[in-house]
Parts: C-alpha cells; structure tokens; sequence
C-alpha cells in the first residue's frame, strides 16, 4: 500500500530573491514541473495557480515543493503515475535551489515508491531519518519502502516512530493496513477510524478518502458486502465524485451480489479515469458475468498487454487465477521478487508454480505468503488447494472453508475454483 504526500509542504531553509523575468526556454525539468493541467478540479486550479507563480522565475526550494506534492495529489486523485514525473522534476528542482532540502528529498522518496525502486527508497529514507528524525514524513516514507520489500517489524517500528512524532491521517493510515496484515482486523479498524476522524487537510480530500476506501475493504474482505459498499459511497463525497477507488471498490460488492452489468458500468467509470491493471482484469470479469463476451476479451487483452508493461505482479496472478500461460506467470513473478518481497509477490510467486506443478516449491512460499495471519481469503483458497496437490486433503479442504466463511465471493474465478475443490455446486451445478 503506497500512500501519497498528506498535509501542506514542509517548510524550512532560506527562501531566495527571485531573478528578474527572462524569456530563456525552459529546462527539461522545468518543462515537466511546470507542464500544463487542463482540468478545473481543486488540485488542477492549485497547480496552474502554483506554475504561474513560478513560470520564468528560478523560483525557491519550498515553492518546488509545493508544486511538487501538488503533481502527487493530481497522481494519487488520478492513481495516474505519470504524473509523478512532475513531481520528481519539482524535487530536482528545489534540490538544485537548497541541495539537501528535507521536503524535497521526501518528495524524491515518493517517486522511487511509485517507481518500484524499493531498495533505493529505503535506502534514501533512511538517511533523512538518521540525519532528521524528527521528519515524520520521513518514516512514512521508510515504512512504506520496507512493507514492499516484506520486512514488516522494520516497517511497523518506522510506523510507530511516525505515529510517536505526528499522530495524524498518514500514520494511524499505516498503522492500519500493518495491522490488518498481521490479521487484526479490529485494531486495523480502530486504526482506521482515528486516521479518518483526523480529517487531514480540508483543501485535500483525497487522503481522506483514500482512508475511507482502505476500511472499506476490510469490511469486504470479511465478506460484509453491505459495510463495505456503505464505505465506499461515503469516500465519493465531499467533492471527490468518480473516485477510482471507491469505483473499484462498489464494482467489486457487484460482482459478489453476481450484478455483473453494474459492475461493469463501474469499472468502465473506473478505468476511465484511472488505468490499471487490475482495474481491467476486473472489468473483463464483469462484462463476462454480464455476458459480454467480445468485452471481456477486450478488457483481458489490455491486462495482459499493460501488466508486462507496468504491473508484473498482477499480470502473473492473472494468468495463474485464470489458469492459462503458467509458464509465463511463473517467470513473472521470478522476475517481481528480485525487486519487490512481502506476501503477496509470495502468493503470486506460489501460485505460479502451484500452475508449474512444482508443489514443494509452491508450498514453501503459501507458507510465507500466510504467515502473518493476513485474513484474505484468497491466501487462504491458494494455502487450501496447495495443499490438496500435495494430498493433505483434510487440512486443504479446511483451509479453503475457511476461505469461503470469510469472503465468499472474494474473486470470480477462484472462488467458483474452491467450491468445485470442495464439491460444492457452482452456476446451479454439481462438480
């Protein structure tokens, strides 16, 4: 879970005189920072208000990062990560105006989340720590870099050095998710509610509504499909209209109540505004369930043409849920654990061989994948039917109960796959 910049920019340092206006053309940096926005939402109208300041002045440190972390608000409202390009230019440039400048690195951290480069994150998070421990972005920042490479106690004790400085929607936010991936689900939820009680920034509702979206989902991964849609309609108020991920998050409760037309009608909404991966793989579920079979195959094309362009974790787990290209998914997430750990690039590496037929090796990494105790019934359905390849049926079939009891509908396809490993009916039929 990467969370964006929350609060106004972090100030500190010398502000410089500005130069006078000159008419030189724009470096390649400040052509991105200051690239145009054509929208007429609050964060576009920041933006253009944020540039002309700026345009054909050197500008200061603190400025750049204003607009900095004003291109990450237009990435995290989008979830487009182009715009983080822009935001990287703005720290560029603020660090070329004050090298060193704190915000600025945080603002440099963010992009390497968004770019994947996990261990170069960690490794510059770490040393805004050590030299500014009083940053409390800083072990966001830290938390964030060491959840995506697995190591949790490292990631829980820089959530609560955060919580320890600035007890606010960011840290309670993190404090949430690690808790739930520890399979608390009642502290995630407290967690939860002290981050949204919070509020964060009034001129940004988005954090807020992300958070809104994050307990949401909890409610649906215990299969509490009213709960959950409840919360996902709260987080498209309050000015956020079609946000992304309560979209996602609505289609999702569609498709376990089987209204495949709606959820398609969302996801289309959907993907619209936000492209991913994920976002299309469930779209072509929803247009299958809908009967919209030419649709669906649309929408998988694009999974399996932008997951090897963006997103190989997803793309991996595609192929091996939908049982098709093992040996591809199989040498996606080999390729994803060079960069990335934790326990879903485990799920997704065990059930890639689980579809190889290497069931020791598939075994050995459902272990790690659930070894947090994380309540997400699809870990728990991949434990369950490893183990029936390895004929442990009993403690198979168990866990793939236990799956079904928590999250029923937790995916289209592998939930329909339990119940035919369990001789339950599926589609009004017998397997």
């Amino acid at each position: 879970m990467l969370l964006g910049c929350n609060g106004p920019a972090a100030s500190g340092g010398p502000v410089h005189e500005d130069p006078p206006a000159t008419a030189a053309p724009l470096t390649v940096d400040q052509s991105l920072a200051l690239a145009p926005v054509e929208g007429q939402s609050p964060v576009d109208l920041e933006i253009a208000r944020l540039e002309k300041s700026l345009r054909g002045r050197a500008g200061d440190a603190v400025s750049w990062v204003q607009l900095g972390r004003a291109w990450v608000r237009k990435a995290r409202e989008s979830t487009d990560p182009g715009f983080y390009l822009d935001a990287d230019a703005c720290a560029r440039l603020a660090l070329g105006q004050q090298p060193g400048f704190v915000p600025a690195l945080d603002l440099r951290v963010l992009v390497m989340l968004n770019d994947h480069r996990f261990e170069d994150a960690r490794a510059l998070a770490q040393k805004i720590v050590d030299a500014h421990p009083e940053d409390p972005m800083g072990y966001g920042s830290l938390s964030d870099a060491l959840l995506e490479l697995g190591r949790y106690d490292e990631a829980s004790a820089a959530v609560q050095a955060m919580v320890d400085l600035k007890p606010n929607l960011a840290s309670y936010s993190r404090a949430s998710y690690l808790a739930w991936l520890r399979g608390d689900a009642d502290a995630a939820l407290e967690s939860s509610r002290l981050a949204i009680d919070s509020g964060g920034d009034r001129k940004d509702p988005e954090p807020r509504a992300w958070q809104l979206v994050q307990a949401a989902t909890i409610f649906w991964q215990k299969g509490d499909y009213a709960g959950a849609d409840a919360g996902f309609d709260l987080a498209m108020g309050k000015g956020m209209g079609d946000y992304p991920p309560a979209l996602v998050g609505r289609a999702r409760v569609a498709l376990a109540r089987g209204d495949g037309p709606r959820a398609a009608e969302l996801l289309d909404r959907a993907y619209e505004h936000s492209p991913l991966v994920h976002t299309a793989w469930l779209l072509g579920d929803a247009r299958a369930m809908a009967g919209d079979a030419d649709g669906a195959a649309r929408a998988y094309a694009i999974v399996e043409k932008e997951g090897a362009r963006t997103d190989r974790r997803t793309l991996s787990l595609y192929y091996a849920t939908k049982n098709v290209e093992p040996a591809r998914a199989l040498a996606l997430a080999e390729e994803e654990r060079k960069v990335r750990g934790g326990i879903y690039t485990e799920d997704a590496y065990a059930w890639a061989l689980h579809r190889n037929g290497r069931e020791a090796e598939a075994r050995a990494a459902i272990d790690r994948a659930t070894a947090l105790g994380t309540p997400d019934a699809m870990l728990l359905f991949h434990a369950g039917a490893i183990r029936i390849a390895q004929h442990d049926i009993a403690a198979g079939k168990k866990l793939i109960a236990k799956a079904l009891a928590l999250n029923p509908k937790f995916d289209v396809t592998g939930a329909d796959e339990a119940r035919k490993l369990l001789g339950i009916a599926v589609d009004g039929g017998r397997t």
